[in-house]
């Protein structure tokens, strides 16, 4: 059994263009204050010999304050029913259930609800690459450091009977005419080169030609950890909108996304980088259009069993928004300070500077711009 718990307390403030102060698209007054505090609960669970099942929870969380169950898979490495052969143990992995796609490797450094220990930032990717789908997942281990694997879900956060051919309708998300799974690509390279090195390179694609709506840039359903930024007098705290501060392409009903992921940790120096290509569109959309990140980050941990951290962080993102022949920029600049006081327990601080480019003069988010502190306490176990 395990639990992840984290609580904020943010001093952000935000603007926008002159010609919104007064208007109806003006900002939320933004004061300093203490977050909703969120909770995850986790159950690992030995079903028996290689096989193990995993069901996560989220307690409380900006987007749902209830209890929410995530979703949950079972996970084999080995094959005791048949005599848990060689060939199996040695090079394969199967995942099995209703999961956080394996897409990228920033979904493992990311935090998520309540669980944000594995995070050195306080919030994620401007574009957050996440999504939980029902599927499977093949893994393959041909030779010492190579990871290999292939995935197969429904393409969508939830389940999905209807028959989107049969009945035509004025619903934009039924006017899809049938709905394909989504494919799942990865490979992997990761050396422990000695003592003081190691390196790790991944590249990742996910694709569907056609789905009620996908949700790769906007299934997280717990929400994001700057509270109330870039959101307008609308909004009414701890509940939606829960993604202040992030941006989302579209919920695609077509996509195609690439991502590389390097990693290098010499010693206590840590550099992780990012690049994606997003090409998607929703169903009132002839042409698809295109989304670009980038992110690079360095984490330098210290003292015995580098406990402490700090960390810098530059993310830039290029997108089309819907309707429009031009692009728009966002782009945050974070730096970070971090303290383990056990493995368990982590106090870490952020200081974030973000800005929105090129916004059309009608979008609230023109001139946009948010900056401050946010300290968070977490607990993981």
């Amino acid at each position: 059994i395990g639990g992840a718990f984290t609580q904020g307390f943010q001093a952000l403030g935000h603007s926008n263009a002159d010609t919104f102060k007064l208007a109806t698209k003006k900002l939320y007054a933004l004061g300093n204050g203490f977050n909703l505090a969120a909770a995850n609960l986790n159950f690992d669970v030995q079903l028996g010999d290689g096989i193990r099942m995993f069901l996560e929870n989220y307690m409380a969380s900006r987007h749902h304050n209830e209890f929410w169950v995530k979703g949950g898979y079972i996970q084999i490495d080995k094959l005791p029913m048949f005599g848990n052969p060689e060939w199996f143990t040695k090079y394969v992995r199967v995942k099995l259930g209703h999961m956080e796609v394996n897409y990228g490797d920033q979904h493992f450094r990311r935090s998520d609800g309540g669980n944000t220990i594995f995070n050195p930032f306080v919030e994620n990717h401007i574009v957050d690459q996440f999504a939980t789908e029902i599927g499977g997942e093949v893994y393959l281990f041909p030779a010492d450091g190579i990871m290999l694997m292939a995935g197969m879900t429904n393409g969508l956060i939830r389940n999905d009977i209807f028959d989107y051919g049969s009945n035509p309708t004025t619903n934009p998300q039924l006017l899809v005419q049938k709905k394909n799974p989504a494919i799942l690509l990865k490979a992997a390279y990761d050396k422990q080169a000695s003592d003081k090195l190691r390196y790790r390179l991944s590249a990742s694609l996910y694709s569907n030609s056609q789905t009620p709506r996908s949700t790769l840039y906007s299934g997280d359903r717990t929400g994001s950890n700057y509270f109330g930024v870039m959101e307008l007098t609308s909004f009414t705290n701890g509940t939606s909108p829960f993604t202040s501060g992030r941006f989302s392409p579209g919920n695609f009903y077509s996509i195609t996304a690439f991502i590389i992921n390097p990693f290098v940790k010499y010693q206590g120096l840590e550099v992780f980088g990012s690049y994606e290509v997003a090409n998607g569109k929703t169903i009132a959309e002839s042409a698809k259009r295109k989304t670009s990140q980038l992110a690079v980050e360095a984490v330098y941990r210290f003292l015995a069993n580098e406990q402490v951290f700090l960390g810098a962080r530059y993310n830039t993102v290029t997108s089309r928004l819907q309707g429009f022949t031009s692009d728009v920029g966002v782009n945050r600049f974070a730096l970070a300070a971090g303290w383990f006081p056990t493995k368990n327990l982590l106090l870490k601080g952020e200081y974030v500077n973000q800005n929105y480019e090129d916004f059309p003069g009608t979008d609230f988010r023109n001139q946009g711009n948010f900056k401050g502190l946010v300290v968070q306490a977490v607990v993981g176990f």
